[in-house]
């Protein structure tokens, strides 16, 4: 079986929703193999992008096992 990545397959602007007070919008779409994801974002296309790579980021840290964990030492009990 073949690992793929997330990564960002598009950012494109879009219709703001009905209840926003900002004027710029853009949808975003994530991929790994054959899944998808879909998010809608407030602001520009540059900041929407980083946005978007930062969960491809985050997504494959946790899909690698690779966020930084705690080691746990047990120390030897002392003989008195």
């Amino acid at each position: 079986m073949i690992e793929h990545d997330f990564e960002i397959s598009s950012v494109s602007p879009m219709d703001p929703p009905p209840e926003s007070d900002a004027s710029e919008w853009h949808s975003y779409v994530i991929t790994q193999g054959d899944n998808t994801i879909r998010g809608y974002r407030e602001g520009n296309l540059k900041v929407v992008t980083q946005a978007a790579e930062v969960i491809c980021a985050q997504l494959n840290e946790r899909r690698m096992g690779k966020r930084a964990r705690a080691q746990l030492v047990i120390a030897k009990a002392k003989n008195s």
